[in-house]
């Protein structure tokens, strides 16, 4: 079984990863969430529909040793750090199938 390597350094997951998973919470919730590869991954992997879309380009994403690491980050924000793993063709794939959520 293969299985997707990222190079992330924890480095990274404790100088980016807070700034990018800061909430808004101004206290309005909209009529529903739109789905993006700019979502948190951790927040596309909590919904089974977009865990499915995710997981269907990048298998065993959500098992990956450095998950934890690098969950609060986007799938744009990982691609640089993905050893060529998530490509721009996949990113684009995934991006076509969110939008189609309703």
């Amino acid at each position: 079984m293969k299985t997707a390597l990222f190079a992330l350094p924890l480095l990274l997951a404790t100088t980016v990863a807070p700034a990018i998973a800061q909430d808004d919470h101004s206290g309005h919730e909209e009529a529903a969430t739109a789905y993006t590869i700019e979502t948190p991954i951790e927040t596309l992997m909590a919904n089974e529909t977009t865990k499915a879309i995710v997981l269907a380009e990048l298998p065993g994403l959500d098992a990956h040793p450095a998950y934890g690491q690098f969950k609060a980050l986007s799938l744009k924000a990982v691609q640089p750090f993905s050893q060529g793993v998530i490509t721009d063709e996949k990113l684009t794939a995934i991006s076509a199938k969110l939008a189609e959520i309703k």
